[in-house]
């Protein structure tokens, strides 16, 4: 295999930073949190979305059409190391991380956009334990 096609491959196979961020709305305060595998994709993905006016949180957009662009910011909350865990279970510390900041930051209503979960569908773990490897 040639040079070229190894720093290819190597890319390929290379996690991309994953974890928790929220976009921060600078002129009321408000926030929206979540997580993903892929945090400058999520990034780039929210705000073409935001822009076309076609994001699937309909408060967030409202806001973004009245206040701009200019009034928001995207920031990183937490990084999931992907070392700490198999693949495998990189969804499962995700969804793990992202409710410890939403239990944290408490985003909904008059505090943020995000739609608070049923205590049912809550997961029941703990980040700590690591138990997954």
């Amino acid at each position: 295999m040639d040079r070229r096609k190894q720093l290819k491959q190597a890319y390929k196979e290379t996690p991309r930073p994953m974890g928790v961020y929220q976009i921060v709305n600078n002129t009321n305060q408000k926030i929206y949190v979540g997580s993903s595998l892929n945090l400058p994709g999520k990034f780039n993905s929210n705000r073409f979305q935001l822009e076309l006016q076609s994001h699937y949180n309909k408060a967030l957009q409202e806001d973004w059409n009245l206040y701009g662009e200019e009034s928001f910011s995207f920031e990183v909350l937490e990084n999931l190391d992907p070392h700490e865990f198999e693949k495998q279970y990189w969804p499962k510390a995700l969804a793990e991380l992202e409710d410890k900041w939403l239990d944290k930051l408490q985003p909904y209503q008059k505090n943020g956009y995000n739609k608070q979960k049923r205590e049912s569908q809550q997961l029941n773990c703990s980040l700590s334990s690591r138990q997954w490897k």
